[in-house]
Parts: structure tokens; sequence; C-alpha cells
């Protein structure tokens, strides 16, 4: 920011009082003493996050020790867990199920996780665990996906995400295995505006994008 020439001004809240774009009369460079405000508080917010992170994985661990499993509770359940397997069966495709259930397809994917063609295939001793790849998440889809509720092998892609600046906006690269990028993809269907949402355009055209390089990933991945 101060080799940009860029200053912070804070609108409301507890600092929204401190003057942070006061500038030399001669110079026209910020203040030292403004910089080093600006300095501490990004310090501060770093901090912060890095110390929710430790937190949070200290409570997961705390929680397998006692047996309890992480993660979101199944959306699919009781006796729709066999409806959704017989339909799936019988050649219903993920995509038309959550539809017709009003969930997301990775909820469906868990209920048929052991139906589908990689897991039999898997299990005939052909081969090989996807590999980790690196796609690059617009930045729209990383906000939205980081105020979700997310497993922890989600989570820890997002948080080991490296964030690259474009413009006035910026891109996430996740490196993480070709299954987690499709249920990170299902989890951001909700910026489609198809599930009761508002449509905002900017956000589903970001997450169209995401779609498109996940499906590209899919395509040439090894099964």
């Amino acid at each position: 920011m101060h080799q940009g020439r860029l200053a912070l001004r804070i609108h409301d809240g507890a600092f929204s009082a401190m003057g942070l774009t006061a500038r030399h009369p001669r110079t026209g460079e910020l203040l030292s003493t403004v910089k080093f405000m600006v300095q501490t508080l990004a310090a501060a917010g770093e901090l912060q996050r890095d110390l929710q992170r430790e937190l949070t994985y200290d409570g997961l661990r705390a929680a397998e020790a006692k047996g309890n499993k992480g993660g979101r509770r199944p959306a699919v359940t009781g006796k729709t867990i066999a409806d959704v397997r017989a339909a799936y069966l019988d050649g219903q495709t993920i995509a038309a199920l959550a539809r017709e259930h009003g969930v997301g397809r990775g909820a469906v994917r868990t209920a048929v996780a052991d139906l589908l063609p990689e897991h039999v295939a898997a299990d005939e001793g052909t081969p090989a665990p996807e590999l980790p790849a690196s796609l690059d998440m617009p930045g729209k889809v990383a906000d939205f996906l980081r105020a979700t509720e997310l497993e922890p092998a989600e989570r820890a892609a997002l948080d080991h995400g490296v964030t690259v600046r474009r413009g006035q906006g910026y891109i996430l690269r996740v490196t993480a295995a070709p299954a987690v990028h499709r249920q990170l993809l299902d989890l951001c269907q909700p910026l489609d505006g198809n599930q009761g949402a508002p449509t905002v355009p900017a956000q589903r055209k970001a997450r169209r994008e995401y779609e498109n390089r996940v499906n590209a990933l899919t395509a040439t991945s090894p099964r």
C-alpha cells in the first residue's frame, strides 16, 4: 500500500477514529507513525487468523481423541438414502437426484460413494489414488467457501492456497486432490442462484470459471 501511495481509512468500528491518511507536507509520503499503525493492525489480523486456525485444529484433534467424527452431518439420511441409491442404480444422474431431493450434489455423491465408478475400479485393483492438482479459484468463490462449513481436507486446501493478485481482484491457487476440487465446486453451487439465493452475476460467472477448470481437470485425470 505504501509503495502504491494508497492510504487506509476505517469507516466504522473501534478503529474508525484513527487518522491513517496523514502525509508529510513536503514529501507526500504517509507519516511513519501511520505506517507503523497500519503494520500493527495487519500483524494483529494475521495473528488472529493463525490463532483461529490453530484452535480449530486443536478442537478437531480433541474431538477425534474422544471418538467423535467431525465434518458436516449427512444431508441424505434414513429412508432417503435407500431411495437415492436405488435411483442411482436405475440410471439417474447425481445432478438429477440432487435437484429431486433438494440437496447438493456432494450429499448425493456421499450417499452413493461405494457405487461410483472410481470406487468400483479401486476395488478391482485398478489404479491409482488421484494426485493433487493446482487450480486457480476465483476470489469470489474463495470468499464464499471461506464462510461455508467445510470438511477438514477442504478447509486445509483453502488455508494453504496461494493468493495471486489480479487487478482489483485476486485468485486463490489451490492444490488438492481432484475429489476435493469437486467437493468444493459442489459447495459453491448456491452462487448460481438456483437454491433460493439471489443471483449475483459476478459470483455466478466466477463459479462457472471454477467449474470449467474442475471439469477440465476431471477429464484429464487418470482414474
